[in-house]
């Protein structure tokens, strides 16, 4: 192969990448703004029925301001054909629920699409001075010559300690310019833009190897320790071995160290305190660079709760794998073959046998419900006897209003004709009562000391439609209840039912 020929294999493999492919196509404005609408600066999750709904708003959203080159379908359609391009993916987040996140190709088609937003960078004494100090800092920490290396370090720090004792004895202090800044914080937004992408890539990675290694348990073409061995080993070659790895360390020792990241604040705070970044920075890039630390730390989230799903999908293997039962049942099915084998040298070829699918239940008779409950056997606490000082103060009145029918002072006004003259029913008798004979009680004393004036025998007759008692209870409130009719007899023995019968 031609070297023409070989650079336009690596091109054309370039371009079936996702991240060209969510470019080269029509509607790429349109669902690049719409990613980062509703996914943000952080990527963060996103439940699957909330994205739908939002693909749908910014989709007429777009619509009405005169877009027409747009995706078709419902949210969810467009969702799964965005999955089938490898720009989303849906996984289940700490709580069991369905989320979608950005994939590193669609962060990287993003970064590179806000890159090309901002004022393109140009040749300048900042991007001259980075390039410089970059350089002559790998080189002294790569230099394989120790003479070398001292030297280096020896002249840095020459030009430090004169810088240092230049500004201690007052002379003039050289601020940054324009320019200067300008390019500063372009390189720094860069920088940042890219992490996302970059733990997106680690994330990936940990997630393919977690389906392979589900794929390889369930072959069970090899043992579980090469397994687990074949995922040490590809885990650390991840995290050494690749750029994406290097860079998940470095940033994971970073934030294990507060001193780097206490620094880290400290010198984000002072750029944006900068008497310029008002004016060369919008309110995005502010935040932006305000809540550095805090990506990082979201992204490492991501790639660590990753690492753990792998790491729990090796241990329930392991501790749900049971080799005893694996040979049980390898053990079976041999009898079960020695049997056929055997059975097979006494039959024809045409005999058959009606074996049941599953075995037949056990039936029992009855099962234990409830079991001993050492619980149930515990004395109960013993009774304490309460205080009588402690007992509230009742009056005899109060203990009266409470208690039942004052069977004879009712007897009484029973039988005193100035009390019940002109009273032809036992509802006209309590009407004219005084208020402390009138309980609701009471009515049920009269009916019993009219129940005695009737004969033994009689039964009832006339009128024994309801009739109305208006009661009043020992605390004030009354009641009305619909009592049957009874009729006062016109004569009133004046001496009890009771003791002449007796």
């Amino acid at each position: 192969m031609s070297e023409i020929a070989g650079e336009l294999a690596r091109v054309k493999g370039a371009f079936a990448q996702p991240t060209l492919t969510l470019l080269h196509q029509r509607q790429a404005p349109v669902v690049i703004t719409i990613f980062r609408a509703a996914f943000g600066r952080n990527n963060r999750p996103i439940p699957t029925a909330r994205l739908h709904t939002q693909v749908e708003e910014h989709l007429a959203g777009v619509r009405e301001a005169g877009e027409t080159d747009l995706p078709v379908g419902s949210g969810r359609d467009i969702c799964q054909r965005w999955m089938r391009g490898q720009w989303l993916v849906r996984a289940l987040d700490e709580q069991g629920q369905e989320v979608y996140t950005l994939t590193s190709h669609a962060q990287q088609a993003l970064e590179l699409v806000k890159n090309l937003s901002r004022d393109r960078a140009t040749l300048s004494e900042h991007r001259i001075a980075t390039i410089l100090g970059t350089v002559r800092r790998f080189n002294s920490e790569a230099n394989p010559d120790r003479t070398s290396r001292v030297s280096i370090l020896n002249e840095e720090i020459a030009r430090l300690r004169a810088e240092r004792d230049r500004l201690v004895d007052g002379e003039e202090m050289l601020g940054a310019t324009e320019d200067y800044m300008h390019e500063g914080f372009t390189e720094l937004l860069s920088l940042i833009s890219a992490l996302p992408s970059d733990f997106a890539r680690v994330e990936e990675r940990f997630g393919a190897i977690r389906g392979e290694i589900l794929a390889a348990f369930r072959a069970e073409d090899r043992p579980a320790g090469e397994i687990v061995d074949a995922y040490l080993a590809r885990a650390d070659a991840l995290m050494t071995a690749t750029h994406e790895g290097r860079a998940f360390e470095g940033a994971f020792a970073l934030l294990r160290d507060d001193a780097l990241v206490t620094q880290l604040r400290e010198d984000l705070t002072a750029l944006l305190e900068h008497p310029l970044a008002d004016r060369l920075l919008s309110d995005a890039d502010r935040a932006e660079l305000r809540g550095t630390v805090s990506l990082v730390r979201e992204g490492l989230d991501r790639v660590l709760s990753q690492r753990s799903r792998v790491t729990a999908t090796l241990k329930e293997y392991i501790v749900s794998h049971d080799a005893v039962r694996d040979r049980e049942l390898e053990q079976t099915l041999r009898q079960v073959e020695s049997e056929l084998m055997t059975w097979f040298a006494t039959t024809g070829p045409r005999a058959t046998h009606d074996v049941p699918l599953l075995p037949a239940r056990a039936s029992v008779e009855h099962l234990r419900e409830r079991f001993h409950d050492p619980a149930d056997d515990v004395l109960p606490e013993p009774i304490t006897v309460a205080d009588p000082a402690d007992a509230p103060g009742l009056s005899l009145e109060e203990l009266v209003a409470h208690g039942g029918p004052q069977l004879g002072v009712l007897r009484e006004r029973l039988h005193e004709t100035r009390t019940h003259r002109g009273a032809r029913t036992l509802g006209e008798l309590f009407d004219g009562l005084e208020p402390s004979l009138r309980r609701p009680v009471e009515i049920f004393g009269l009916l019993h000391l009219a129940a005695e004036l009737s004969a033994p025998g009689d039964g009832p007759s006339g009128d024994r439609s309801p009739e109305a008692y208006a009661a009043v209870r020992h605390d004030g409130t009354t009641r009305t209840f619909a009592v049957p009719r009874v009729e006062l007899p016109d004569d009133i023995p004046d001496h009890d039912p009771q003791e002449a019968r007796a």
